[in-house]
């Protein structure tokens, strides 16, 4: 089921539908990809639809701009998530690894560096993957702030994932304007929704297998 955390989706997805635009689209997808808790299928989709089906405020509206402008949304509240991250949340961390609990959790500043390092070099695949999951959509931003990944790579990867992401949520979009009513339409993405979780869980799982497998392979190899 879609949630929008702090109030009801469905009426929110009535009030987008009446008053949608391509600065909605933005500022809404700038908050779903930053720290606050709200679904894309709210926005894209319907978004989309009303492009395709040509009925509402959003007839003038046209698909491909609705993905371009909800992936530079994500984009942008992906490097508020960055930042933050990096201004705030690397300072908590180092001073944990130089504290004495952190000693006692066995973990002191040398490892942190190390992970920095490690995810500075496969911190990539791990940024374009995380945008297409989710739950993990907006929090793959902060490991890469805390780790001072690459700026320029992180923007590359995050909007690769998050352009793929939308290009699939106008695409249900589109695909619902062919036969679905508007009164009917968050049913349905409600409905479709939880087959693109689905998805997305199903993703997490292989590329956590395929993690384990490169794990265990390297450690036979040592042994």
């Amino acid at each position: 089921m879609i949630n929008c955390g702090i109030f009801d989706a469905s009426q929110f997805f009535q009030w987008f539908t009446d008053n949608a635009n391509y600065l909605f689209v933005f500022l809404f997808m700038t908050i779903e990809s930053s720290f606050i808790p709200f679904p894309s299928e709210v926005i894209v989709p319907p978004a989309a639809y009303l492009a395709c089906a040509n009925v509402g405020v959003g007839s003038e509206m046209n698909v491909y701009m609705v993905v371009l402008f909800a992936t530079l949304g994500a984009l942008c509240g992906a490097f508020i998530n960055y930042y933050l991250a990096l201004w705030i949340g690397r300072p908590v961390v180092y001073r944990f690894a130089d504290s004495r609990f952190g000693h006692a959790c066995l973990i002191d500043r040398q490892k942190v560096i190390k992970a920095e390092e490690y995810f500075d070099k496969h911190g990539a695949i791990s940024t374009f993957i995380g945008r297409l999951i989710p739950a993990i959509r907006q929090l793959i931003s902060i490991p890469a702030g805390i780790a001072r990944m690459n700026v320029g790579v992180f923007a590359l990867c995050t909007a690769g994932g998050a352009l793929i992401w939308n290009a699939i949520l106008a695409a249900l979009g589109w695909w619902l304007s062919t036969w679905v009513s508007p009164d009917h339409l968050f049913q349905q993405v409600e409905t479709y929704n939880k087959y693109l979780t689905w998805a997305g869980y199903a993703l997490a799982a292989v590329c956590i297998l395929f993690i384990l497998y490169n794990a265990f392979k390297k450690h036979e190899k040592q042994s």
